[in-house]
C-alpha cells in the first residue's frame, strides 16, 4: 500500500478516565455498581487490554469510551474533551462483526462515510483500508461468503476508515477458532504498527492480553476496581513459550484468582 493512502494518527487519543462510577438499576428496583472509582490515563498509541471476570464491568467501561453509556459520576474525557456522547473518533468493534447482510465488503467499508456524508470525497480511501485488512479482492463479497476471521476484518475496516483516534475493541476474536484467533491477533498488531492508533482491546483471554498489549489492566469483579496495572515490557513479535511470557500470564492469572477468592 502506498505511504500517504490512509491517515496516520499521531500524538492523538489520549483517554483519562477520573473517578468513574456507574449504577444500574435491576429488575427488582435494586442499585447495582457496575464501577467504582475508575482512574485510567491512556497515552496516544498506547495497545491497553482490560482484563477481569465475567460481569466486572469491563464492556461497560468501554461503553462510556464509545459514549454509549454516561457514567453515574466522574468524568471520562478524550485528548482533554470531556466524552458525552458517540463520535467518530472512536471506533467500536464487537465480538459480532455485526456487518450489513445487504451490503457486500466495500460497501460496508463504505457505509459510516454514507451515514456521514463524506462519502465522495473520502472514497478513494476505502480500497485503501480494504487492503490494509488483507480483504483485497474481495470487495464483492457478502458477509455470508465470508470466514468468521474476514467479517471481523471487514468490521476493523469499517472502523478504521473514519480515522479514528482510539480504535475500542470487545471481544472481537472471541468468536473464533484457536488458528484463525492466534492469525488474527498478527493482524491487529500489524494494523496497529501502521496505524498508530490507540487501541483498548477487551479480552478474557490473558494470554492474548500480554501477547498483544503495552499494558494490562486487571479488574476485580463486581464492583469493577482497577486492582492493577502491569507494564508488558516485551518486544514485538513475541513468543508465547518463552520464559518472560509465561511469568506475565501466570502473574496476571494469580492475580485474577486471589481477587475471586478474596471477593
Amino acid at each position: 500500500m502506498a505511504k500517504g493512502s490512509y491517515k496516520m494518527v499521531k500524538n492523538e487519543g489520549r483517554i483519562v478516565l477520573n473517578e468513574i462510577s456507574c449504577e444500574f438499576i435491576d429488575h427488582e428496583n435494586n442499585k447495582i455498581l457496575a464501577l467504582d472509582n475508575i482512574n485510567l490515563q491512556i497515552e496516544p498509541g498506547e495497545f491497553i487490554s482490560i482484563v477481569g471476570p465475567s460481569g466486572c464491568g469491563k464492556s461497560t467501561l468501554l461503553r462510556i469510551i464509545a459514549g454509549l453509556q454516561k457514567p453515574t459520576s466522574g468524568i471520562a474525557a478524550l485528548d482533554g474533551t470531556r466524552i458525552e456522547g458517540p463520535g467518530y473518533e472512536r471506533g467500536l468493534v464487537f465480538q459480532d462483526p455485526t456487518l450489513f447482510p445487504w451490503l457486500n465488503v466495500y460497501d460496508n467499508v463504505a457505509s459510516g462515510l454514507v451515514a456521514r456524508k463524506v462519502y465522495k470525497e473520502r472514497k478513494h480511501e476505502i480500497d485503501s483500508y480494504i487492503e490494509l485488512v488483507g480483504l483485497k479482492g474481495f470487495e464483492k463479497a457478502y458477509p455470508h461468503q465470508l470466514s468468521g476471521g474476514m467479517a471481523q476484518r471487514a468490521s476493523i475496516a469499517r472502523a478504521l476508515v473514519n480515522h479514528p483516534k482510539v480504535l475500542l475493541l470487545d471481544e472481537p476474536l472471541g468468536a473464533l477458532d484457536a488458528f484463525t484467533r492466534m492469525c488474527m491477533q498478527d493482524e491487529l498488531l500489524r494494523i496497529w504498527q501502521e496505524r498508530k492508533n490507540t487501541m483498548i482491546l477487551i479480552t478474557h483471554d490473558v494470554e492474548e492480553a500480554v501477547y498483544l498489549s503495552d499494558r494490562i489492566v486487571v479488574m476485580s469483579p463486581r464492583p469493577g476496581r482497577i486492582v492493577d496495572v502491569i507494564d508488558i515490557n516485551l518486544k514485538h513479535r513475541r513468543r508465547r513459550n518463552e520464559a518472560e511470557f509465561m511469568s506475565l500470564r501466570n502473574k496476571i492469572l494469580e492475580l485474577l484468582n486471589f481477587v475471586k477468592e478474596t471477593k
